[in-house]
């Protein structure tokens, strides 16, 4: 199967809430979910402090829709939203 390189968008609840604590969390989830350490993620401004948290990470197609995985990480403390903003294949 092929490998596939998605990218998750996480909003807190707030703009004082602790990224770096969910990011911890999130990262835990997402090696269990893909299996791979693959990841980077960035921190990226929205507005009036508030910053968003993008990760990206390499799991294998059979796994199939990151679905499960943005339920799971809706489950973490300080997590407003969570999605899924691109799914591609790997080439090569």
């Amino acid at each position: 199967m092929a490998r596939v390189v998605a990218t998750i968008k996480i909003m807190p609840e707030s703009p004082d809430t602790d990224l770096s604590s969910i990011e911890e969390e999130a990262r835990e989830k997402i090696r269990s979910f893909s299996g791979n350490d693959d990841m980077k993620s960035v921190q990226e401004p929205i507005a009036f402090g508030l910053k968003a948290l993008k990760i990206t990470f390499v799991m294998d197609e059979s796994q199939g829709s990151p679905d499960s995985l943005e339920e799971d990480l809706r489950s973490i403390e300080g997590v407003n939203s969570v999605e899924t903003v691109d799914v591609r294949r790997a080439v090569g």
